[in-house]
């Protein structure tokens, strides 16, 4: 006999509940493109017609191993969120402003 989820997940200890929620939260935290899409409720042609571009090129865009930071910007932007870039280092994280070329002899001595 099928069992309600509320009463089985009523059974775990205070530690399983929060191990299965802290799992939860680790999956959503790492998706893959083709998933997030999906999660935030957008077909391939949906989220193309956001952008403006056709359904191939989101589809490509999602098989990438590599791409430009403003593709993925524009991309996380036409799903309603903002792209953060953080940069984790042993003692800190740092959030990256803005990323644009490379640094000219100006940029350096400020």
């Amino acid at each position: 006999m099928a069992r309600k989820y509320a009463e089985l997940r009523a059974q775990l200890s205070p530690e399983a509940r929060a191990r299965s929620e802290q799992a939860t939260k680790d999956m959503i935290a790492e998706m893959a493109l083709s998933e997030l899409r999906r999660a935030m409720g957008f077909s391939q042609e949906g989220l193309a017609t956001v952008m403006n571009v056709k359904q191939p090129s989101i589809a490509k865009l999602e098989q990438r191993t590599d791409m430009y930071v403003s593709m993925l910007r524009d991309h996380i932007h036409a799903l309603g969120g903002e792209l953060v870039l953080i940069a984790r280092f042993a003692d800190r994280d740092v959030k990256i402003s803005s990323v644009s070329g490379p640094s000219t002899s100006k940029d350096a001595a400020a």
